[in-house]
């Protein structure tokens, strides 16, 4: 039964983006593919960037995770600046603070799924073995039996290597998580079990959530929705049908 007594944490403002540009190529070739974003994210919330293909979002969100450095405007994660880092802090920042689902994945083709889901926190640390033990429950959590936790990516179909890169970047509980099409190679069923489940991190903790989605069929997990088009955020709006409460998914993460 939940505490009468407790609070919730106030929300914060995890991810502050203002007048955001970023211009790929030179000269005649130039494509600007942010044109001064102005965006906020907060914590305890699961907010989703929608829009037509090309334009800008994935750039954006690469961009608020510090794997591409913006050309112009102000960006903040947890109040740090990349610009104000070396390549070193950032790159310890990021393996500290975000995590990442690739479209593309990105696994290493050569360790299992669930080494490939430890090294975040091998990266952080954590001896190999006590690594992997996490890994392995957080691919359970994710729907992996316990023969698919020791496949290697070759011998995973599309859905099962989104679901091993969606294992590797929540394992080491970080602060910000950040998507890029999720669920697109997953079935109806699977990927409102990993919708739920990264919701629920994120009601759970002091944590905020991006999400980059084509998928209509998950925009009830949101709390917002950024529309982006032509490289800007032109709106801003709550789901119509509001997402479940966090003691609904609490409870639906439970063994």
């Amino acid at each position: 039964m939940p505490d009468p007594t407790h609070t919730p944490p106030a929300q914060q403002i995890a991810v502050s983006c203002k007048g955001v540009t970023k211009t790929f190529g030179t000269g005649a070739a130039a494509f600007q593919a942010l044109r001064g974003v102005d965006l906020e994210v907060r914590t305890g919330e699961l907010l989703m960037l929608v829009g037509p293909s090309g334009c800008g979002k994935t750039t954006l969100i690469s961009t608020i995770a510090g794997v591409l450095r913006r050309d112009g405007g102000e960006c903040s994660v947890f109040g740090h600046d990349y610009l104000s880092m070396t390549e070193q802090e950032t790159t310890r920042f990021r393996g500290e603070h975000i995590g990442f689902v690739f479209q593309a994945f990105n696994l290493i083709p050569t360790l299992t799924a669930a080494e490939n889901v430890s090294t975040p926190l091998v990266i952080k640390g954590m001896k190999r073995k006590p690594a992997v033990a996490e890994a392995r429950e957080m691919l359970r959590k994710v729907g992996f039996d316990e023969r698919m936790l020791e496949s290697s990516p070759v011998d995973l179909s599309g859905g099962q290597q989104q679901r091993v890169a969606i294992a590797r970047a929540l394992v080491h509980q970080p602060d910000l998580i950040v998507c890029d099409e999720p669920t697109s190679a997953l079935d109806s069923e699977t990927g409102r079990k990993v919708m739920e489940l990264m919701r629920g991190l994120a009601l759970a903790s002091n944590r905020a959530l991006i999400v980059v989605t084509h998928d209509a069929r998950i925009y009830e997990f949101a709390d917002r929705i950024a529309r982006m088009e032509d490289g800007r955020i032109t709106g801003i709006e709550t789901p119509q049908r509001p997402a479940a409460s966090a003691s609904e998914i609490l409870t639906t993460l439970k063994p």
